[in-house]
This record gives structure tokens, C-alpha cells and sequence, in this order.
């Protein structure tokens, strides 16, 4: 009896900590997969909360296990695939919470017993979107040399969505930049390297490659489709920067790009403070944001789609999708733009 008072009462609080997250926008990603692929829904009302679908303060490990479990997207064999959500870290220092910290517990969690969840693929702890984990150390060697072949071949696997502050002066195109990690106030930040000469390359720049395409516009915004060619640090909000549009949210690189009479330009990276992004009050406006839920602004960089190779050598690619965050959906209903 004593038994079943303790499991009853740990279910009532499991189911608590599970009506919180929903309440907070998590546990309906894995839901909206029964809709047709490529189905999207516009965002209702408004609701007093700005930012739905963030990721609650101080969780517990117990909690962000079941945030992680209700985020998953498809479990095929050892693969589990996440809808990460933003502001989650990958990995961290020793004793923080990170993804890579809860995967025994999580593994234990979707029933794999001792076979533990390695990281494939992720993204930055900023950005949204697909985790791609996997419980065999042959399936995840295979899967990376993948990836590693697509970019030595120039083959796009990963597709990110972004809502731009700006819209880009071609509808689409490719942004090629030298970039390398430069220590500035206390914080790594990728810095754009012209015209790099042999010694730079080996003294750690690297030239990046990102295809774009604007999807849709509106009210000074874009939602741009960008697949990058390359891996690095922060590489496709440098490279929204450059083109004088930085990402929704950018509270890091977007004070690069000052205006003038209604003209934008490129700052030096080297010498421009880091600081909150500024949104103009009719932006604001179409927003529902006051400028102090503007500085909490959640970067609008979602990995929407990953390509995996198929069983076979001569199979399609296998596509897996990603739901974007109610917050991100919020926005794009504020801005009249759609997701096809």
C-alpha cells in the first residue's frame, strides 16, 4: 500500500511538471507530425505570453528529460530524432545542464536500456530545430562521414529557417566569407577575414559557403531558407549580417549593421560592442512587443530539415522535418508570412 501512495504521488507530480511544459508550448511537436508533411498552422490570438514554446528556467534533470521526450520528432531503430528547442545547450561545462548531460537518462527514458544516445548531428545552443542522436557507434561513424562527403561535394543536408530584420537585395544567391573565432570582450565571436592569405588558413580561418533564398516578405522582414555548405561558429548569422539582414533575435552580431537615413551598412567587427538588438517602433508594433520583451527576443534560426542517405546506396534520401517553435510561428502570423 505504502508502495503505491509513493508511485501515486510521483505520477501526480510527473503529470504536473508534463502540464507545465505543454502550457509553455512543449509536447505538441511530436503531435503536429500526424498532419500532412509540410502542413503548417498559423499561429491563433495573441496570448500574453510573447515567447511561447521557450524553454523554462531552472529545470531539473528530471524535467528537461521529459521536455527531451516530448520533443521527439521519430525513433527508427538507433536513431532518435529531437526538436531541440532554443536555448538549450549541446554541451557545456562539467556539472551544467546540456543535452549531452541527460542522454543516459534519456536513453534509459525511451527504452534503449544500455545502449546509450550519441550526438550525430546538432545545432548551436541558440538555435532551434533538429538533434539527430543515435544508440550505435557504426550507424553514427556512417552517418558523419556522410554529412562530411555532402560538403566535401557541395551538397546541402541541412536546411534552416530564418525571419531576417530586412530583406536581402536578391530573392537568392550564395554568401561566400573567410571567417575566423576572434576573443572579443570576453566572448569567442566569428569575425569575417578579407582576402585571407595561406598563413590565415593555417593559422585557423576558414572559408564558408551558404546558399539562401527568400521565401517570403513583409512588414520589412523576410523568411529566408538558408543551407549551409560549411561548418562554423555562428556561420549563418554572420552571413545574414553581411547581407545587411540580420536574424530576429541576433542579440549578438546585428549591432554590426548600422543605418543611416534609412541606409544600412557594415560596421567593423573587431571594434563594435555587443548589444541587444534594436527593432524600430513599427516593427514593435506589428511585433506586439514592447522594447523590453524585444531584448528578450529569441533567435529565429530553426533547423527545419535534415537529409540522411537511404538504406540502400541507390535509395532517395531520407528527409526528416521539424515543426517550427510557437514563437516562431507567433511571429510569422504578426508578419503575414507563411511557411509552405
Amino acid at each position: 500500500m505504502y508502495g503505491r501512495r509513493v508511485l501515486g504521488r510521483v505520477w501526480r507530480q510527473r503529470l504536473a511538471v508534463r502540464a507545465a511544459l505543454e502550457d509553455a508550448g512543449f509536447g505538441t511537436e511530436a503531435r503536429n507530425q500526424n498532419q500532412p508533411r509540410g502542413s503548417r498552422q498559423r499561429s491563433g490570438p495573441l496570448r500574453d505570453h510573447p515567447f511561447p514554446g521557450l524553454l523554462p528556467k531552472n529545470l531539473s534533470r528530471e524535467e528537461l528529460v521529459d521536455v527531451l521526450r516530448a520533443a521527439v520528432v521519430d525513433q527508427k531503430g538507433p536513431l532518435v530524432t529531437l526538436n531541440k528547442p532554443q536555448g538549450l545547450p549541446v554541451t557545456g561545462k562539467p556539472g551544467e545542464l546540456t543535452l549531452l548531460s541527460v542522454l543516459p537518462e534519456l536513453s534509459q527514458s525511451l527504452g534503449l536500456g544500455e545502449r546509450e544516445l550519441q550526438v550525430v548531428r546538432a545545432s548551436g545552443k541558440e538555435t532551434s530545430g533538429l538533434v539527430l542522436l543515435s544508440s550505435c557507434p557504426q550507424t553514427t561513424s556512417r552517418l558523419q562521414k556522410f554529412f562530411i562527403h555532402a560538403r566535401r561535394a557541395q551538397r546541402p543536408t541541412a536546411t534552416y529557417c530564418a525571419v531576417t530584420n530586412g530583406i536581402p537585395a536578391t530573392s537568392e544567391g550564395k554568401i561566400q566569407t573567410a571567417l575566423k573565432l576572434e576573443h572579443i570582450d570576453g566572448v569567442n565571436l566569428s569575425v569575417p577575414v578579407k582576402a585571407p592569405s595561406r598563413k590565415d588558413i593555417l593559422e585557423g580561418v576558414k572559408k564558408t559557403l551558404s546558399h539562401f533564398r527568400v521565401l517570403a516578405t513583409g512588414s520589412g522582414c523576410a523568411l529566408v531558407q538558408l543551407q549551409p555548405l560549411t561548418v562554423f561558429a555562428s556561420q549563418l548569422q554572420v552571413h545574414m549580417v553581411l547581407q545587411l539582414c540580420p536574424v530576429l533575435g541576433d542579440h549578438t552580431y546585428s549591432a554590426c549593421v548600422g543605418t543611416v537615413l534609412g541606409q544600412r551598412f557594415l560596421l567593423p567587427s573587431e571594434s563594435t560592442k555587443r548589444e541587444t538588438q534594436v527593432l524600430d517602433e513599427a516593427l514593435l508594433r506589428r511585433l506586439h512587443l514592447t522594447p523590453s520583451q524585444a531584448a528578450q527576443l529569441p533567435l529565429h534560426l530553426h533547423l527545419h530539415r535534415l537529409l540522411l542517405p537511404g538504406t540502400r546506396a541507390r535509395d532517395p534520401p531520407i528527409e526528416l522535418l521539424a515543426p517550427l517553435p510557437p514563437y516562431f510561428s507567433r511571429t510569422l502570423w504578426c508578419l503575414g508570412l507563411r511557411l509552405q
